[in-house]
């Protein structure tokens, strides 16, 4: 499925297919009490398809979780799991070309980074950074801070609405947000900052990975 990773896909499956376990409900219970199809469910629960955000709002209400419940990773059983700060997952960021940038709480995720900062997760979409392993679908952690140093990895807002993962240069009144993708038709995305708001808004610390 273009524009999410099959983790992110994977997840969620398992995740639906818990909570209906747990409630001991079949997929058609499930597509008749929302009005769904039952192929609907089917490809939620096998990872074919990713639900739109209504649709999984939708889910979190009827089940009584928080979307969180629906999208985030559960440690294995009698694994360690400490977090030490719950952050929200704002909306998506892109690895591509800059998409739109809701700060619309789609869960929370946890990291055990202290320190007294400021986290948030954004969801990647794209390919423009795989070469740095931040993959289509991946969860990354960023450090809320307005300013970074030249080549780090940070999530920067252009034009005041549309968000990109990139690394970051900027010489004077010149910022250059540079891919690194395994795919040459990436450009660098230069901007002259008296002719258009460039605002870093964190630094990628982690990227959470699951295997």
């Amino acid at each position: 499925m273009p524009g999410l990773g099959e983790n992110a896909r994977r997840v969620f499956s398992e995740n639906l297919s818990r909570l209906l376990a747990e409630r001991k409900m079949a997929q058609a219970d499930l597509a008749l009490a929302l009005g769904l199809t039952p192929s609907t469910v089917s490809d939620w629960c096998t990872g074919k398809k990713y639900p739109r955000v209504g649709s999984l709002q939708m889910l979190a209400d009827f089940f009584g979780v928080p979307r969180g419940r629906l999208t985030e990773e559960e440690p294995l059983p009698g694994a360690p799991y400490h977090p030490t700060q719950r952050i929200p997952i704002l909306g998506r960021v892109a690895a591509g070309l800059p998409l739109f940038a809701e700060e619309q709480i789609e869960g929370y995720t946890y990291t055990d980074r202290n320190g007294g900062a400021e986290y948030f997760a954004l969801r990647v979409e794209g390919d423009s950074m795989n070469a740095a392993r931040i993959h289509d679908g991946d969860l990354l952690i960023i450090r809320r801070q307005d300013m970074v140093e030249n080549g780090e990895i940070a999530v920067v807002l252009t034009d005041g609405e549309r968000a990109t993962v990139k690394r970051f240069y900027q010489q004077g009144q010149t910022v250059t947000l540079l891919p690194q993708s395994t795919d040459a038709s990436y450009g660098p995305q230069v901007y002259d900052l008296t002719r258009t708001s460039v605002r870093v808004l964190g630094k990628v610390v982690e990227n959470k990975i699951s295997f």
